[in-house]
């Protein structure tokens, strides 16, 4: 081994040598070793030689993810445009003509984020046939958690019974479920986790002004989850595609959760502006960082915000073979779970197959984006 020993240099190996004898023994050439698994960083001052990746437990890294299952919740109670009608100065067509919503629901005082999340959750173990304990990451996407610790995703490990999960949580308002999936998939890539829950969850009910018509026909409540894991034959095709995310920090205040009680706050126009002009072209490079065109997508996932705006998004992205979902019509505007949950409804009804290329593309809050294009469970 005296090639890579030299990679170390001789002083390294006069004070060290003997103590990193095991770590000698494991160098490889780079070029005998697949990508996939060569170490990060350079070994000394040559990258010829490299350390197979392995985790603690003997087994190689993996060199992708997938999503293998999907769950959501809703509370029972319904909110309908004639009911908001009793409430503000609005109406069934002011509402529709402007947003697309017709109802939306929303949870108790007894229904806690973290209560959302779990529901769903345990829905996507089920689909994927794995038990609580089975999960060592769980990832909770939500800006509607009043508490800061326990976090929403250490009560949702507790109420699921888990056994030692990494748990945390993850604020990106609008973008947080595509957000987080991209932290799952680079965790498991990384070897630090080889199943992951990664949940989306809002109580935007609790957060909203009921006297401000302009935003209180927005919201709902609600929670998705996907069950996320390891895909070591995944090749140049993995089951989750690379993100692709930003932000524009200048714009940051034109949606709003502040004070106390914390409320929620946007400037409407602002975001419709940049959502149907800027998020189009960023959709379409996020498809070719996954390698296909838009028109080879089977389904787009965009957060449900509007469907004044997901309706021109999806038209201009050019994805024209392609379901879009339109959740926001019966469930409104629930932030970081629209996406899982209207990913889960359309997978539910049989409107996409196992295996079809899916857009997901988060925005808004912070004026942040994040997308990612999946093979459907």
């Amino acid at each position: 081994m005296a090639a890579p020993r030299a990679a170390f240099g001789v002083a390294f190996e006069m004070a060290f040598g003997e103590m990193f004898e095991p770590l000698f023994g494991t160098l490889q050439p780079a070029d005998d070793i697949p990508v996939g698994l060569r170490a990060s960083v350079p070994i000394g001052s040559n990258q010829d030689w490299c350390i197979p990746a392995i985790r603690s437990e003997g087994t190689p890294y993996m060199t992708g993810s997938r999503v293998v299952a999907l769950g959501h919740y809703q509370p029972a109670k319904v909110l309908t445009n004639h009911d908001l009608a009793g409430m503000v100065d609005t109406s069934d067509e002011w509402i529709t003509s402007r947003v697309g919503i017709r109802t939306r629901h929303l949870g108790g005082p007894d229904e806690p984020v973290d209560e959302m999340a779990a529901h769903a959750a345990a829905k996507a173990l089920a689909a994927a046939g794995m038990q609580a304990g089975d999960i060592d990451l769980v990832l909770v996407a939500t800006s509607t958690a009043i508490d800061r610790s326990p976090s929403m995703s250490a009560r949702v490990a507790a109420r699921l019974g888990m056994d030692s999960p990494a748990v945390m949580d993850i604020n990106v308002v609008c973008s947080g479920f595509t957000h987080a999936l991209a932290t799952a998939d680079h965790t498991i890539r990384a070897g630090a986790a080889t199943r992951a829950l990664v949940i989306g969850a809002d109580k935007m009910g609790d957060i909203v002004d009921w006297t401000d018509r302009t935003s209180c026909v927005l919201m709902g409540d609600g929670a998705g989850a996907a069950v996320v894991t390891a895909d070591p034959a995944s090749g140049d095709r993995p089951g989750i595609g690379p993100v692709l995310w930003g932000s524009v920090p200048e714009m940051g205040n034109a949606v709003r959760i502040e004070g106390t009680p914390p409320r929620f706050a946007q400037e409407g126009q602002a975001v419709y502006r940049w959502a149907t002009t800027q998020l189009p072209p960023i959709a379409r490079a996020v498809c070719a960082r996954a390698g296909i065109t838009p028109e080879d997508l089977a389904a787009v996932v965009l957060h449900q915000a509007n469907l004044r705006i997901i309706e021109p998004v999806a038209r201009r992205i050019g994805a024209v073979n392609a379901v879009v979902a339109r959740d926001v019509v019966d469930s409104g505007n629930t932030s970081a779970a629209s996406i899982p949950m209207a990913l889960s409804k359309l997978v539910e009804r049989g409107e996409v197959v196992s295996g079809a290329p899916v857009l997901l593309f988060g925005f808004g809050g912070n004026l942040s984006y994040a997308g990612q294009v999946i093979s459907c469970p």
